[in-house]
């Protein structure tokens, strides 16, 4: 059995001591915000915070991690208050997504050791990779946090994750749906 902590609870994996940390927080912890991307630790999908080190899930075994702490993009904050989740809203970061929790966990990171992280550190430091190519938007996401976190900087914060649909529209004023066309959009021709 393997004992260590994740998300500040104790946890016993009875799993294989060779067995990936990857695969004990997603199959036997059910937390998946930490991706699997290559299997190989190239990508950075699933990285997460190891006793204060960004780590590659897939390369960890739950065996060489005996008794450390581990954290996981839902530990970082629920209500996406922490400054690199709000800026990487601010910044429209996001595309497609899939890369982002491990590129969260990294840039945090990253911000709690160099609270004023230049472009060439955050390029060492952020290795991770985004099939969207969203890199210009990460570093300037990057910057932003680390200034929101020196207390430089505020972000107006976004609706809450659970907040319904109509709520957001009156916290969000671009998702407020128009009522027809756009200004400037047209009309497709009809198909009879």
């Amino acid at each position: 059995m393997t004992r260590f902590t994740v998300n500040n609870q104790p946890v016993e994996y009875r799993l294989d001591p060779k067995t990936p940390l990857l695969w004990a927080l997603r199959d036997a912890s059910n937390l998946t915000g930490t991706k699997y991307g290559c299997g190989t630790g190239d990508c950075g999908a699933c990285t997460v915070d190891i006793d204060g080190e960004a780590v590659r899930s897939c390369q960890a075994t739950i065996g060489s991690i005996e008794g450390a702490f581990v954290t996981t993009i839902e530990a970082l904050s629920r209500e996406r208050a922490h400054p690199v989740q709000q800026a990487f809203i601010a910044k429209n970061v996001p595309q497609c997504g899939f890369c982002v929790p491990g590129m969260i966990m990294a840039a945090a990171i990253l911000i709690k050791k160099n609270r004023d992280p230049s472009e060439q550190d955050i390029e060492e430091a952020i290795t991770n990779l985004c099939r969207c190519g969203i890199y210009p938007r990460i570093i300037e996401a990057i910057q932003l946090a680390a200034r929101v976190q020196r207390g430089d900087e505020t972000i107006q914060v976004t609706a809450a994750p659970d907040i319904n649909h109509a709520d957001a529209a009156r916290s969000i004023p671009a998702l407020t749906p128009t009522t027809g066309p756009a200004k400037g959009a047209t009309t497709p021709p009809s198909r009879r």
